[in-house]
């Protein structure tokens, strides 16, 4: 099967798509857009997280075929939105470092940027209840949190 799509403004094309083969698959193997990160594949850790037409999706648990015709942005297309090397959000999260292997960051970014879209001045339990769905093993969140606290402190500015 043949899926069309948008990626992060470019159209994409993949051909020989099995039905049941996920989002985050044809992403990163077949369509050259590695950002999304597969590690549990059951929807459970985040770091897969992908805009799907503007809302955040675990992109383990779409069947690459629920794209088509759709628009996907990865962690690749914040930055292209932003329009410079790097989204707020990511300098935020180098500045603070909550970058440490980094398996997790790419849907903690997503996760992010879609809370500071819809609340310019989130408290501090808004961004703990819009990251709840993303995993990390390394930072303990608190400079997570900060990055968060950071980025939207900038954009207020």
């Amino acid at each position: 099967m043949r899926v069309k799509f948008t990626v992060n403004g470019s159209p994409v094309t993949v051909d020989d798509v099995w039905p049941g083969e996920s989002l985050l698959y044809v992403l990163r193997e077949r369509a050259g857009y590695p950002g999304a990160k597969n590690a549990c594949e059951q929807g459970e850790c985040g770091s897969c997280t992908v805009y799907l037409d503007d809302e955040p999706v675990c992109s383990c648990l779409v069947a690459a075929p629920q794209a088509e015709g759709r628009e996907v942005r990865t962690v690749e297309g914040l930055a292209e939105k932003a329009d410079t090397d790097l989204a707020e959000i990511q300098k935020a999260f180098v500045e603070a470092g909550a970058v440490q292997c980094g398996f997790c960051t790419p849907g903690l970014l997503v996760s992010a940027d879609d809370l500071l879209n819809k609340s310019a001045e989130p408290s501090d339990a808004e961004i703990r209840e819009a990251l709840a769905g993303n995993l990390c093993r390394c930072t303990g969140y608190e400079k997570i949190l900060d990055a968060v606290r950071l980025a939207a402190t900038r954009r207020a500015a």
